[in-house]
């Protein structure tokens, strides 16, 4: 196995198989430091009446990195990463620690390909350790249904999400996550293999942040793209 280098000492790519469907770290910390909440006009300080106002929230759809076509008898859901998919997922993570978007919950197709892309952005990016992981299996075959995979995301997302939680980051597939970076932003989207799109929306909750946005009124913040 190729070792993955990401400006780091000794970091070596672990792909793990396991079948479990979630990861808690118990010393997770909830707010990254790259989170920086707005003080309100008054200059208050923070009390239980700011965790009831309005915040945005912040979504990353990113689909997973370049996969391997040469063992053709592998299925397509067990399908690993290739050399170009490992490199595009190392220079992806450091744009996103670059721009600050560090994701409190990351949800992720339970597909190969793209646990691959995650373990990769972990190893570059220390603090997406700390993030709570599920591993959603649906994702994987809802990408390929016409039309629900916005509101399918939403409904997941509003499963797993709490409050405190600012930046939530879904890893999945096209044609779905594409289409649906389009329905949230109302723009047309194109997302090739380990784009992101940065979507942002404001709501007290998760829930009201999708309610208030609804499908096109997500501001799209922007692309991120391999080098």
């Amino acid at each position: 196995m190729n070792a993955i280098h990401c400006n780091a000492p000794h970091l070596h790519l672990r792909f793990p198989l396991r079948s479990h469907c979630s990861v808690r770290n118990p010393n997770r910390v909830v707010l990254s430091r790259s989170l920086t909440l707005e003080n309100n006009a008054e200059g208050s300080a923070a009390d239980d009446s700011s965790v009831s106002s309005s915040r945005t929230r912040r979504l990353i759809l990113l689909r997973h990195a370049e996969s391997s076509w040469q063992d053709r008898s592998i299925r397509d859901h067990d399908r690993p990463l290739n050399e170009a998919g490992r490199a595009a997922a190392i220079s992806v993570s450091h744009k996103l620690e670059k721009l600050g978007w560090i994701p409190e919950l990351i949800l992720c197709s339970d597909a190969i390909r793209t646990r691959q892309t995650l373990v990769i952005l972990q190893e570059c990016v220390k603090s997406l350790i700390e993030a709570e992981v599920h591993f959603i299996s649906s994702f994987y075959p809802i990408a390929a249904m016409d039309g629900q995979t916005a509101d399918h995301i939403r409904q997941i997302i509003c499963r797993f999400s709490r409050d405190e939680i600012l930046t939530i980051m879904c890893m999945g597939h096209n044609r779905g996550w594409e289409e649906a970076a389009s329905m949230f932003s109302g723009t047309s989207v194109e997302l090739k293999t380990c784009n992101a799109a940065l979507l942002e929306a404001p709501g007290r909750s998760w829930e009201e942040a999708f309610s208030l946005a609804g499908f096109g009124g997500w501001k799209l913040h922007g692309i991120v793209k391999p080098a």
